[in-house]
Parts: C-alpha cells; sequence; structure tokens
C-alpha cells in the first residue's frame, strides 16, 4: 500500500520516515519529495509497504502523532493520474 504522509520536519530524511512506519511491519520504500530548483524539502513523503493490513495499522497510529516537532498527517495515498500523453 501506498501512503502519503504529510505536515513532515523539513529536517526529516527518507530514514526518519522508514524508522516511523518499521515499527507496524515491513517498509519498501520511502521518499521525501524534494523542491526540484531548491532540493529542500517540501513537507511531504510516501512510504511503500507490502502489507496493507500493518499499513492500515500505522495509518491509524500516526495519523496527528507528533514526529520531530510536527504533528503528521497520514492518509492512503491517491493513484497518480495517468499521464496526459500515453505511450503510442
Amino acid at each position: 500500500m501506498n501512503i502519503f504522509v504529510s505536515s513532515l520536519s523539513f529536517k526529516a530524511r527518507k530514514e526518519d520516515l522508514a524508522a516511523l512506519f518499521e515499527p507496524f511491519g515491513e517498509v519498501t520504500s520511502a521518499r521525501i519529495i524534494l523542491n526540484k530548483e531548491t532540493h529542500r524539502s517540501r513537507g511531504y513523503g510516501f512510504v511503500e509497504m507490502p502489507d496493507d493490513e500493518a499499513a492500515k495499522k500505522a495509518i491509524d497510529a500516526l495519523n496527528g502523532s507528533e514526529h520531530m516537532g510536527r504533528t503528521i498527517n497520514v492518509a492512503v495515498a491517491n493513484p497518480r493520474p495517468e499521464s496526459q500523453n500515453p505511450e503510442k
């Protein structure tokens, strides 16, 4: 399951994000989204967990919790929109 995490500290790194979710189960990836120009955190990221039940428990437990001095929002990520220019 792909999980969206927002209101992250700008100091948070992908390792911090992974460590936050690991007590609930396996984390296959953790990404912090960066500003393309400044290469600084945009304050949100995504976590992938293969076990949907573990992911749901993590969402329930972590949504509204404090991480690195900020109250974070955690939810199921919306699917990526299809490309405007599909391959021919």
